[in-house]
């Protein structure tokens, strides 16, 4: 199972927008800790059974090959704060991590009405995953 935290393993254009808002975080004093990028479809896999099949809470409604991770486009970070993770949601700090995303050209998961992931950011390049699944490649 490969389930990566490296931004080399992202597309350019989304490794050139991570990059630069783990920069522009790190500018504003947020130290982002990067948990995932990309991940093959046998880890999709689990982290979707995870809240079905297997313990724990829901923390993905994408099957294997239908996650922006799956296509090397998406990448999961939190801030720590005095050297531990910030989880939770509540923490003011998510809007800050959020806007400098977006400001970077990332389309933040927080922003979605259903299912909302705070530590989730993504570059479509204006596509949808059926498109990558026949074929396109994200310029």
């Amino acid at each position: 199972m490969i389930n990566s935290r490296s931004l080399d393993d992202l597309v350019p254009p989304a490794k050139q927008r991570a990059q630069a808002f783990v920069e522009a975080a790190k500018a504003k004093g947020i130290d982002l800790l990067v948990t995932s990028t990309y991940r093959d479809h046998e880890s999709q896999a689990a982290l979707y059974a995870q809240g079905r099949t297997t313990p724990g809470d829901v923390v993905t409604k994408a099957k294997p090959g239908q996650s922006w991770h799956n296509w090397r486009c998406a990448l999961d970070v939190v801030a720590l704060v005095n050297g531990k993770p910030a989880w939770s949601v509540k923490d003011p700090i998510w809007q800050k991590i959020g806007a400098i995303g977006k400001a970077c050209g990332l389309e933040w998961a927080g922003d979605w009405h259903e299912f909302q992931e705070f530590p989730h950011f993504q570059y479509t390049g204006g596509l949808t995953i059926a498109q990558l699944q026949q074929g396109a490649k994200i310029a």
